[in-house]
């Protein structure tokens, strides 16, 4: 943060090089490739976003995406959304066992599929409704509201909370 700077809506010379990779060009030379990291990717994913070197240094901060010029924002938000994998669950079928590890069948956003939960720590609590559930792969599957679970969902989940 040392070196980093926040970029208002006047000063993004933000542009995507031959091969795909952003940089900054403050005076119309590329800079390092960057990437651009969401502080808050549940409760604010619209706010706080780092662009980040290949060493992880952060070289700029946007405080909103809102108030990015529409051509910047499409891309910044490009570019998150192709490294950005987290289904939403909408629905719990089955559950294996109600001791871990259980094997999952579920229904998100980006289709049906099965997660292993090895151990009831894996599942995070990230507001009053909201869940974080990590399987044994890694992957992340959210579940933004709780209440908004079918009722048999709600009593599988319960066995876990």
């Amino acid at each position: 943060m040392k070196n980093s700077k926040t970029l208002r809506r006047v000063d993004l010379p933000l542009q995507r090089d031959a091969f795909g990779r952003l940089h900054l060009a403050p005076d119309g030379k590329a800079g390092p490739a960057l990437t651009p990291v969401r502080s808050f990717p549940i409760s604010a994913p619209g706010e706080g976003i780092a662009l980040v070197d290949a060493e992880g240094s952060e070289q700029a901060w946007i405080e909103s995406l809102d108030e990015l010029p529409d051509d910047v924002r499409s891309l910044l938000q490009e570019e998150l959304a192709s490294r950005e994998f987290m289904p939403r669950i909408q629905r719990i079928r089955q559950i294996s066992s109600f001791a871990t590890p259980s094997t999952w069948q579920v229904e998100t956003d980006r289709g049906d599929t099965t997660l292993l939960l090895k151990a009831e720590e894996d599942i995070r609590r990230l507001s009053a409704t909201a869940l974080l559930i990590i399987d044994g792969h890694g992957i992340q599957f959210l579940i933004g509201n709780v209440a908004g679970l079918d009722k048999g969902s709600r009593r599988l989940l319960d066995h876990f909370l």
